[in-house]
């Protein structure tokens, strides 16, 4: 490998491909929504819905990566799969809180990480090397690459170091089966009564780089993809947070993400599966 082709190989180069992406995509974006949503299919279930504008998103990410970075994999929320043989694969959200941007709440993000295959990791057996998350409502780029830290519009970004739960402000999210919010509801019972309050602002990825800003002092949530989490865990792993699975043998991803300051975010995923030996209050 040449100098120059290790370089564009570079974390710090790829999270900079990421920005650089994900703030051209998410000011798309911005212009499809002030034009009116174009509500165009339905995942999960019926009120988990796709817009025009994520297909959009996610096609202007595909192509720019496919014309700067051809022997990449690429792997998108809407679709969008591509082998690739350089050992990098690029995971997709085109807008991470389609509800929000249905609503027009400024609480959603375009996200894009670069990851490479690491079976320890994350559940979906990857790895983020670099990424960034835009919020193209606020104009927050939030980016990180491995051993390099995190950053809000270029400026540094720490967690808040908070480690008691009891004065925590947790974040969570929420499905859109009904079995999934069964579920979620079951697991916030037992929190809520733990923690200062909780937080519900519908976009994983920015959740988790409202965590890495000190925004939220912790976040949990179960039934997370790999393009909800890929971009934002990075970012928070890199401003110091800790992410768990459900337990020692399953990495943070769907079965469940905790993610807090190291000193907190064992006793919360306790207190999240009801494992701290604690009565729920009647």
């Amino acid at each position: 490998m040449t100098t120059s082709t290790a370089a564009a190989h570079s974390p710090e180069a790829l999270a900079g491909i990421a920005i650089r992406l994900a703030e051209r995509a998410g000011s798309r974006v911005l212009d499809l929504r002030r034009r009116g949503v174009e509500v165009q299919a339905s995942k999960s279930s019926a009120i988990d819905i796709v817009t025009a504008a994520d297909r959009e998103s996610e096609r202007m990410i595909v192509e720019a990566l496919r014309a700067e970075r051809p022997d990449d994999g690429v792997f998108g929320e809407e679709g969008a799969g591509i082998a690739g043989t350089s050992g990098i694969t690029w995971v997709i959200d085109p807008i991470d809180g389609t509800a929000n941007y249905l609503y027009d709440l400024p609480a959603y993000a375009v996200s894009i990480a670069a990851t490479v295959a690491d079976d320890a990791a994350f559940a979906d057996g990857r790895r983020a090397v670099a990424s960034a998350v835009h919020n193209p409502r606020t104009g927050e780029t939030f980016d990180a690459w491995e051993g390099g830290g995190a950053r809000l519009n270029g400026r540094t970004i720490r967690i808040s170091g908070q480690a008691e739960l009891a004065a925590s402000l947790v974040g969570t999210g929420f499905g859109y089966t009904v079995e999934r919010k069964l579920e979620q509801i079951e697991m916030v019972t037992r929190v809520l009564p733990r923690i200062r309050d909780i937080r519900r602002f519908g976009s994983a990825a920015y959740d988790l780089c409202l965590l890495a800003a000190g925004r939220l002092d912790a976040y949990f949530e179960r039934g997370l993809q790999p393009w909800d989490y890929a971009g934002g865990a990075l970012i928070a792993l890199e401003a110091g947070a800790e992410l768990l699975g459900r337990d020692a043998s399953t990495p943070p991803g769907e079965p469940l993400l905790c993610a807090a300051d190291p000193a907190l975010v064992r006793e919360l995923r306790d207190v999240v599966l009801g494992a701290d030996g604690a009565s729920t209050p009647a």
